[in-house]
């Protein structure tokens, strides 16, 4: 069975489109199609029942230069917990080399389960963070209410899940993101 015809957890699957290059006289910034599809329950194309009331897809148009500014940022505060996490594994050298592994993977794995983190967002990186996912949260919701913002951040910041958010504004690729409150995050606006 193909993984085109069913998605064995909650998954959502971004794709851009990038229109030719005239556009209308009367829009004076480019913009690109977003498209969506997620599922909210495991599913198979042959189910229909379960199909249609557990997969969801939409698209937004968003302005160009919003996406690599967004991007840009997303890559900085990338790079930035990159360090964080560095630096932490040259403080914690009483730990055991396989238990830094351990943790490591437990951290950026896709799942709900608890995760063990050797370092911690410093105020500068969690400011960082807050900025970079309010600008997401303001180009993923429709509603000026909506796009306040973000006094907390939603989701755990690990590398795994900083990367999935700079892969979901790849123009070239998009992305699957299956990570637990990542994903419940991306679809919270979205829907």
């Amino acid at each position: 069975e193909s993984k085109a015809a069913r998605a064995q957890e909650k998954e959502i699957n971004i794709q851009w489109y990038i229109p030719s290059v005239a556009k209308p006289s009367n829009d004076t910034e480019t913009k690109v199609l977003l498209l969506y599809a997620y599922n909210t329950n495991p599913v198979k194309v042959g189910d229909i029942a379960i199909f249609t009331t557990s997969v969801f897809s939409g698209h937004l148009w968003i302005p160009l230069a919003r996406i690599i500014s967004v991007r840009k940022k997303l890559s900085d505060l990338k790079e930035q917990v990159e360090i964080l996490m560095q630096g932490s594994k040259n403080f914690s050298t009483s730990v055991p080399t396989s238990f830094l592994e351990q943790s490591e993977t437990l951290k950026i794995s896709p799942s709900n389960k608890p995760k063990m983190a050797l370092w911690h967002l410093d105020e500068k990186t969690e400011e960082i963070a807050k900025s970079c996912l309010s600008e997401v949260k303001a180009l993923l919701t429709v509603g000026p209410a909506l796009s306040s913002p973000l006094t907390e951040i939603p989701f755990d910041v690990t590398l795994q899940s900083i990367t999935n958010l700079e892969d979901m504004f790849n123009l070239a690729t998009g992305c699957i993101i299956t990570e637990g409150n990542l994903l419940d995050w991306i679809i919270s606006l979205l829907h």
